[in-house]
């Protein structure tokens, strides 16, 4: 969805009495970590939007390689998971806009982030909104970088 499809669809959410959970991340080659995320994610709300990074940003965070798979490949990937509602692809290098205009119940990120990590003006986006912020744990063992190099090693056997 576009941010403007997806303000639409949350307020219908809103209407309808259904607690909306927003989460963001990269999520460039799906893996249990992410899925187990995801699912948990779901749990806290009754609706999960994810704010997926573009591209461009992708290559600043995790450089020129990543991401493995196109904003749209990630975001049809996670679409058509049954604990996910919505997927928007976020351009700027923050999500503070769409923070403001989805205007979450509840925000989440894995348990690698604490309330200390999170950009100032993103958690003052979600302290304007109301947002309860949560962090789930981090299934250990699973990363896309693991994975990753995982996979290079496997091509050379």
């Amino acid at each position: 969805m576009d941010l403007t499809t997806a303000v639409a669809w949350r307020e219908a959410r809103r209407r309808e009495g259904r607690r909306v959970v927003l989460t963001n991340g990269v999520f460039d080659l799906l893996h249990t970590g992410h899925l187990y995320y995801l699912r948990e994610a779901r749990r806290l709300g009754d609706a999960l939007i994810i704010a997926l990074n573009a591209d461009a940003s992708v290559r600043v965070l995790k450089g020129p390689a990543r991401p493995v798979q196109s904003e749209e490949q990630r975001a049809y990937a996670l679409g058509a998971l049954a604990c996910v509602d919505a997927v928007v692809i976020f351009r700027a290098p923050r999500l503070t806009a769409e923070i403001q205009a989805l205007r979450p119940d509840v925000y989440c990120k894995a348990g690698d982030y604490t309330l200390e990590k999170l950009n100032p003006e993103e958690r003052g986006a979600l302290e304007a909104t109301g947002a309860r912020i949560e962090f789930l744990p981090f299934l250990p063992g699973f990363s896309t970088t693991n994975l990753i190099a995982r996979i290079r090693a496997a091509g050379e056997i």
